[in-house]
């Protein structure tokens, strides 16, 4: 566990020699030396990295000789060794365990990694060769991958920038590394008040309706933050979603609730509102820069849809029938609280606790009645089965190779003639340090361009630890979590290209979530559940009657998901259609579009303007938090090939699907690599079947 006390910011004591960031990892298989690394070091380690790549990056720009692809594009991919070394480390943990320190670097060195990255993009005689390889690239002689590379290079200098002159060029700079300071600091805010929020339970009354998992969970959290005797409910969804559904105390919910959706706007410090405002500004104008009218048609322009009018219109299509269910969801609620002798409307507050309810009622299921047959163990081994027998993949645990955290698990991924396929990473616990929610990422990328190159893949997560010597425990909603990143790893791990820039989930944002989401599916197999759905106390597996009502249940409460997922889409791309921005009140506006659509007031967005990360911690999802249903039309479409097969594990297809999706990166166009897996495109029909909508 990274926890070092931080020193002077300014001090560069440490030598390349005695780095461990600038230096040639020898560890087993690659793995970053992290029982070595300090905070010190990060310092030091940029300062080097960054010149080093300067140099690489210069020497490229005024090569005397003619462009071609080894000396321009083939060179630009191997620049930077030691800065994507550093970084991916010092990245890794400012998202999965932070520190002050960490947050003081990653304050400091947000706006020099923004200035570094444009100083490339608008090198004007590095973007002379890109030019000049791109105009005649039909006469290069080059593969189709190589074609591919030389693509992608010439739109991110073009979207970045490269052709903008004098004072517009200047001015690109300065919004992109005020955009990177804001987005730290956005990210660290949202940190700030899940880490100080905690509502601390007493014995008694307190406790009503709480199952035995939650107690515990909520037992060691008030433990960890100085409350011995007593129990704490955190804003980790782990900790507070479970409470919002079984608290008989309607008060306590309502506290919770409104803490949880609060987050980012409590009016001090760690308020967003104005970094809200302030990066849909500077957007707005990075995109007029660009020759764009919005940001939204800036940040489309290079995805799947094309266009905000082709988003809206999926949304929007599939928003209605939404619509119709959740209100008739609501009003199964309402009449749940009158059964129960309520006498009041149902609130969000109320929503998860009186649907669990009427679940029990209408399927003879409950949470607390599943969770026992959900092991983190057990649901890490059917998502690595899952993978064996899709792929071939074979996983063994590395008790030998040190992570980050002690709780961190190492496993090393090899193929069915037993050659190394790259190593997995595990991060499952929610802990103080990280930030919530869930996500992949990579220590390092495969590549094959100067021999092979295996990837580093890590899943991060935030569930609830098991007691002492007790099993951790998931809901069905932790488990898809947990298949639907393991997807995303294994987009990582089975890549199968030679350039850096199209290596695993390296595509376009709204096809990255294919692979992930496809996954998902898997778990809902009857044939998954029943081998590794095991008690965590008797062993024996899910009963087939239970198993069975489990699955008839899964699209229970699918208009309430829907809804709150598609308002935040719509919000994001409404937001990133504005201008001017001048007096935008940014809670004023979400209220204004939500009431537009017709949003049922007892239903929140899934992330509200002020902590949603997806959309301001960076650019990743900006206008495109759409991409998620984007991606579910091809996913829904995809797995009803296998079921069509007969076999859900199809080898055939399992085949066509790695070699198509899950290896192929970026080399092809999206909607190509599709058409090679599927045939066709597909339409909206498997979707709205698949979420019971149709």
């Amino acid at each position: 566990m990274l926890r070092i006390v931080f020193t002077d910011w300014a001090s560069n004591i440490m030598t390349k020699t005695d780095n461990p960031l600038l230096q040639h990892w020898t560890t087993a298989f690659g793995v970053p030396p992290f029982g070595d690394i300090k905070l010190e070091h990060f310092k030091p380690a940029f300062d080097e990295a960054f010149i080093t790549q300067r140099r690489e990056i210069d020497a490229i720009a005024d090569n005397p000789l003619e462009p071609d692809f080894a000396n321009t594009i083939d060179a630009l991919e191997r620049a930077g060794k030691l800065l994507r070394q550093s970084a991916s480390v010092f990245f890794n943990l400012c998202g999965a365990d932070t520190s002050d320190g960490l947050q003081e670097i990653e304050r400091n060195v947000a706006p020099l990694f923004a200035r570094h990255s444009m100083e490339t993009l608008l090198n004007a005689r590095l973007f002379e060769r890109i030019e000049t390889l791109f105009t005649g690239k039909d006469d290069l002689g080059l593969t189709p991958e190589q074609h591919r590379v030389l693509e992608r290079y010439h739109t991110m200098f073009v979207r970045a920038g490269a052709k903008l002159q004098g004072n517009d060029r200047e001015r690109m700079n300065e919004i992109n590394q005020r955009l990177a300071v804001i987005g730290t600091q956005f990210s660290q805010n949202i940190l700030k008040d899940e880490e100080i929020y905690e509502l601390i339970l007493e014995e008694g009354p307190d406790l009503a309706g709480l199952p035995d998992f939650l107690i515990a969970a909520a037992k060691r959290n008030a433990a960890e933050r100085g409350h011995e005797g007593k129990y704490a409910i955190t804003l980790s969804r782990s900790s507070i979603e479970p409470f919002l559904k079984f608290s008989q105390r309607r008060d306590l919910r309502e506290q919770a609730y409104r803490a949880w959706v609060s987050r980012g706007e409590g009016g001090g410090d760690s308020d967003n509102r104005k970094i809200v405002v302030e990066t849909l500004a500077l957007r707005s104008e990075r995109a007029k820069l660009l020759g764009f009218d919005t940001y939204a048609a800036f940040k489309l322009d290079d995805q799947m849809a094309g266009t905000p009018d082709a988003v809206e219109n999926l949304l929007l299509s599939v928003w209605q029938p939404a619509l119709v269910r959740a209100t008739e969801e609501c009003e199964n609620l309402q009449k749940m609280v009158s059964t129960q002798g309520g006498n009041f409307d149902v609130e969000a507050w109320d929503w998860r606790y009186y649907s669990e309810k009427v679940r029990k009622r209408d399927h003879d299921i409950d949470e607390a009645e599943i969770k026992p047959y959900l092991q983190l163990d057990q649901i890490i081994a059917a998502a690595f089965d899952t993978a064996n027998r899709l792929f071939g993949l074979r996983f063994r645990e590395l008790d030998t190779v040190s992570a980050y955290h002690e709780d961190v698990r190492v496993f090393e991924v090899s193929n069915k003639s037993g050659e190394h396929v790259g190593i997995f990473l595990g991060d499952y616990y929610a802990r103080s340090g990280k930030r919530s929610g869930a996500w992949m990422s990579n220590f390092r990328s495969q590549q094959k361009l100067d021999g092979t190159i295996r990837p580093i893949i890590v899943n991060v997560m935030n569930f609830s630890k098991g007691g002492e010597g007790e099993a951790s425990l998931l809901t069905f909603d932790d488990a898809r979590t947990l298949f639907h990143e393991f997807g995303h790893g294994l987009h990582g791990l089975l890549s199968d290209v030679t350039y850096p820039m199209i290596s695993g989930t390296s595509v376009a944002r709204d096809f990255v979530e294919l692979p992930s989401q496809l996954y998902e599916h898997w778990l809902s197999q009857s044939q998954v559940l029943s081998k590794f759905a095991t008690h965590y106390k008797t062993g024996k597996p899910i009963p087939d009657d239970l198993l069975q009502r489990l699955l008839a249940a899964e699209n229970f409460n699918q208009g309430f998901a829907t809804v709150e997922y598609i308002a935040s889409a719509l919000v994001d791309l409404e937001l990133h259609q504005l201008a001017p921005f001048d007096g935008l009140d940014v809670t004023e506006f979400e209220c204004e579009t939500l009431e537009k659509i017709g949003m049922p007031r007892q239903i929140t967005m899934r992330h509200r303007i002020p902590h949603f990360a997806h959309v301001f911690s960076g650019d990743g999802y900006s206008a495109g938090y759409y991409s998620y249903m984007w991606s579910e039309v091809m996913d829904a479409d995809a797995f009803k090939a296998f079921e069509d097969s007969g076999d859900v594990f199809d080898a055939g297809l399992a085949e066509k699907l790695a070699r198509h999706i899950y290896s192929a990166g970026g080399r092809e166009d999206p909607a190509d690599a599709y058409k090679a897996f599927r045939g066709r495109l597909p339409g909206i029909d498997a979707l709205l079947e698949k979420r019971g909508l149709a």
